[in-house]
């Protein structure tokens, strides 16, 4: 069953004005009445166009989604005292892309090589301080929009990030990279999510930095920390750092 409203009014208009058009062109010889048969065709066809590219998720309930999704990670990092930033890990062969948040310290997380847990606490070392909070992040969830891995170099990564941020997301109208050493540096030109300094913002980063470092660490096989991130007139700026 059609549920679209655009899809329904498409529909009922494209099939009145099929109907009505030779009626009012042979039988009533009306050329206003059959121009306007015409144009109920057209726009009944244009509504089934719109309803054939309306998201089926409305950006409404995605935001909502993902509000509710940051509030609960939020609650439970505040409520664990966690000020350490996350460290983004690359997918490999063994488990997916996840951040995770050290519980004791501001340690160096390096390229994780075994399978990590699907729990929400899991031990990432030998040491016993080597325990982490293991979340997924919009930046995670984001890779799976991508065909292929991106590359390591500063062009591929570039381009990822023009195609996630830009193409796809709608997040900000150009993205530039800058390697330089360990950091990478992003720029989002008119970025439309703004940096809130909220508990979850300063453990994993707004979602548009997120989505920059998990693709950083996808990118260079690498932990990934978000060092810094500024917004200033609608321009963002995000300083990652790879992990050796």
């Amino acid at each position: 069953m059609v549920k679209n409203p655009y899809m329904l009014l498409g529909i009922g208009l494209a099939a009145t004005g099929s109907v009505l058009t030779p009626i009012f062109y042979f039988w009533v010889g009306s050329p206003a009445l059959t121009s306007t048969g015409i144009s109920a065709i057209i726009l009944g066809f244009t509504c089934i166009a719109i309803a054939n590219a309306r998201p089926y998720l409305s950006p409404e309930a995605a935001q909502m989604l993902l509000k509710t999704g940051m509030q609960n990670t939020a609650a439970l990092l505040e409520e664990l005292g966690l000020r350490n930033k996350a460290i983004y890990l690359p997918s490999n062969e063994n488990n997916q892309a996840k951040a995770l948040i050290p519980l004791v310290g501001d340690n160096d997380i390096k390229l994780v090589k075994e399978k990590i847990p699907d729990r929400l606490i899991v031990r990432y070392g030998t040491n016993p301080e080597d325990v982490a909070i293991a979340v997924t992040t919009p930046g995670n969830v984001s890779l799976s929009l991508l065909e292929n891995k991106p590359g390591p170099t500063e062009a591929d990564i570039e381009a990822t990030l023009n195609y996630l941020l830009t193409g796809v997301l709608d997040i900000a109208r150009r993205v530039t990279v800058v390697v330089v050493g360990s950091n990478v540096e992003v720029k989002l030109s008119d970025s439309r999510m703004s940096y809130e300094d909220i508990w979850y913002y300063r453990c994993l980063g707004s979602p548009a930095a997120s989505i920059a470092a998990a693709v950083v660490a996808e990118a260079l096989g690498k932990g990934v920390r978000i060092k810094e991130e500024t917004m200033q007139k609608g321009n963002c700026k995000i300083t990652l750092e790879a992990l050796v």
